[in-house]
């Protein structure tokens, strides 16, 4: 057998030579499909049928990989469960560099699914061999006619060519991107359906293609996040390279978040992390089908704005003022604004003899179907500095007299100045593709329009990873309120003045601190005292004191009698403005995050929040306060006071370094840490932690 070595990311998307283990003779079946395509494709390499039979399809059929004249790059298994384990043996045994498993019944199917991915790691572990899948319904490569896939999609003649690469966690779905994507004249370099990613995972693949000439851009489907190290690194690959990446991902639901303890994890579920990470790795996270697969051009077009810019801003022109509605309406439900030209702007228009009138959207009606009229119109919107992206929105005359409206499209994008989309209200696929081939984004609904330029502004500029402190193994606790103050003291976090005394002698006490004061129950366990009666506000003497700890002491027993705490947290009362939660969370997947939200009792009803990948600066922290919409009430709003918001940001940066500190002790790492409420006083007057859970594992 040739010896030949191929390395295994090459030898996965475009293979010298490919063996089929299991193909069928059969056209019917599923495993017949890979031959017959990679023969209708013109793979160019050698292929070899394994099946216990003389031939398949016609060609020569080989019993076994030992029997090939050569050993291959690429293996595709398409054998059950166990045949498909013993098959990745034989192919780590031979030292074949890549192999492809169709097979399911993994993971998806409980313990002994998981049993089987560790025993498939074991195989892989130390070899030359890396795996795609299992449950990975194959791939396809068309510009090396590499078409090496069981979904049936890919039965068509003549499949679409281009520079758009596919990675799916669906099978399914790199058949269902082909196929609209054809229809919508997009062309692909790519498409890979990655699987359970037990071995190779979807950000190392698509990170080798980054230096790949005929791959522009980047469509990933996702149910879920894995290997985030990767993704990111890919992410930030394809921002140097000027390669825009777009994202659709699965589970927007919050059912995940009844699994939580604190607030911070009940806020940011697994969604709202993916949300962040996404956006933090400069990926545009699109919410529709369509707005996936048409995005790339506009992303293209749009580049990722700088931190600290202005809120972006939208100018629309039209032949149609019902159309134009559309997408302003749709782009208002997601928070981008349309504004109408500013005085300099609509100067230039009248020069042009157009009237602007006054409203958002500059309606031309039919006058727009004239040239020089739409030109003009264009010219002068795009020349304002007032706009991030001007969408030109066409109506009838683009389905039956596309010209009339395209034209100046095409002449004003081929001058500079501020990008240009298009969206056309009738179903006009000529005039799509004139714009297409002009470079031009544009859009078949305005959904899709709204969809996709909100998710480009939403974008980030990538950073690299933040070295951060390892998960430790071993137990984790929770921290007491008196403990967790002094995790916030290290960091930087003021808090209230509160001493940790015994209930039965509160009263007896000398506090450091001025009445009135707030008694909270002290106990790790208890992580919603007012739930079980264990605080009291408001109380002004020693006496009062006492009646306050005998009252908690008996609440907390009647709804907890299998507890008997008997330490309380006596804690100074502050004025405020206003109420936050900020929360930190070392997610075993992505890593330290940080967010913010509406504080008090009501924080999971409102879910007013804003996550960020951590740790975060100034700017960013100034950006997730910008993004809680309950705090613009600190803001001065309406003459009442201004919060201290500059404090706020500081704090914010704080809790998100918390991973860069020990926990409570030699060897402790800090999971989880939650303040709410972080109290928010006047301008000048800080920010103030009264209440602080967190849980740390090691020797804390």
């Amino acid at each position: 057998m040739d010896q030949r070595v191929t390395p295994p990311v090459d030898a996965l998307l475009s293979p010298r030579s490919i063996a089929i283990i299991g193909a069928s003779d059969d056209v019917t079946k599923t495993a017949a499909r890979p031959l017959r395509y990679l023969r209708e494709a013109g793979f160019p390499g050698a292929v070899y049928p394994i099946a216990r039979r003389a031939t398949v399809l016609g060609e020569r059929a080989w019993p076994g990989l030992e029997a090939l004249p050569e050993r291959p790059d690429h293996a595709f298994v398409l054998l059950p469960t166990e045949g498909a384990m013993a098959a990745v043996e034989d192919c780590v045994r031979l030292g074949i560099p890549a192999v492809s498993v169709l097979a399911s019944g993994f993971s998806e199917t409980g313990p002994e699914g998981h049993a089987r991915e560790e025993k498939l790691r074991q195989m892989l572990r130390g070899s030359s061999t890396r795996m795609l899948g299992p449950n990975s319904i194959g791939l396809a490569n068309l510009n090396h006619r590499l078409v090496l896939t069981a979904n049936a999609a890919f039965a068509e003649p003549n499949l679409p060519r281009g520079g758009t690469f596919v990675a799916s966690q669906s099978g399914s779905m790199i058949g269902a991107i082909l196929s609209r994507g054809r229809l919508k004249g997009l062309g692909f370099a790519g498409l890979v359906s990655v699987g359970s990613e037990v071995d190779l995972t979807m950000g190392e693949i698509c990170e080798r293609t980054l230096d790949d000439p005929e791959v522009t851009s980047y469509l990933l489907f996702l149910e879920t996040l894995r290997g985030a190290a990767a993704l990111r690194r890919f992410a930030l690959g394809a921002a140097q390279r000027g390669k825009p990446v777009v994202a659709y991902k699965l589970g927007r639901s919050a059912a995940a978040a009844e699994l939580a303890e604190s607030h911070t994890g009940a806020l940011a579920g697994e969604d709202d992390l993916a949300d962040a990470f996404l956006r933090d790795c400069g990926i545009a996270r699109v919410e529709t089908l369509d707005g996936f697969l048409e995005a790339p051009a506009l992303l293209a077009a749009l580049p990722i704005r700088a931190r600290g810019a202005r809120a972006p801003v939208v100018g629309v022109v039209t032949t149609t003022g019902g159309g134009a509605a559309m997408v302003v309406d749709q782009l208002g439900i997601r928070g981008i604004a349309v504004e109408g030209p500013s005085p300099a702007t609509r100067e230039r228009l009248a020069q042009a003899g157009i009237a602007a009138g006054s409203g958002r959207i500059l309606d031309l009606t039919l006058a727009g179907t004239k040239y020089e009229i739409m030109k003009a119109a264009l010219d002068a919107l795009r020349a304002g500095p007032e706009f991030d992206l001007v969408v030109a929105v066409a109506g009838s005359s683009s389905r039956f007299q596309p010209g009339l409206v395209v034209r100046p499209m095409v002449d004003a994008a081929a001058e500079a100045g501020t990008p240009l989309a298009a969206f056309c209200v009738p179903e006009a696929p000529e005039a799509l593709a004139m714009l297409a081939e002009a470079g031009i984004p544009a859009f078949r609904s305005p959904e899709a329009c709204a969809d996709a330029i909100a998710a480009a502004f939403a974008r980030r500029e990538p950073r690299a990873a933040q070295a951060t402190a390892p998960v430790a193994s071993g137990p984790s606790r929770l921290l007491d309120e008196a403990e967790a103050y002094a995790l916030l003291d290290r960091a930087g976090v003021p808090h209230a003045p509160a001493i940790a005394v015994p209930a039965a002698t509160a009263g007896d006490v000398a506090l450091p601190f001025d009445w009135p004061v707030v008694a909270k129950v002290l106990d790790a366990r208890i992580l919603h005292k007012s739930d079980v009666g264990g605080v009291v506000l408001g109380i002004r003497s020693a006496e009062e004191l006492r009646a306050a700890a005998a009252r908690i002491t008996a609440s907390v027993a009647a709804h907890l009698p299998d507890m008997a705490p008997d330490r309380l947290l006596v804690q100074a009362m502050a004025p405020s403005l206003g109420e936050v939660l900020v929360g930190y969370r070392l997610d075993a997947q992505l890593g330290p995050i940080v967010l913010l939200a509406a504080g008090g009792v009501l924080t999971e009803i409102y879910r007013d929040r804003s996550v960020r990948l951590a740790p975060v600066d100034l700017d960013t922290a100034q950006a997730m306060i910008a993004e809680v919409r309950a705090l613009r009430a600190l803001e001065g709003f309406r003459g009442r006071p201004r919060g201290d918001m500059a404090a706020l940001a500081k704090a914010i940066v704080a809790v998100s370094h918390l991973g860069d500190l020990p926990g409570a002790g030699a060897g402790a790492v800090v999971l989880e840490c939650e303040v709410n409420p972080l109290l928010v006083r006047a301008e000048g007057e800080g920010v103030m932690a009264v209440d602080a859970l967190a849980r740390v594992t090691g020797d804390g």
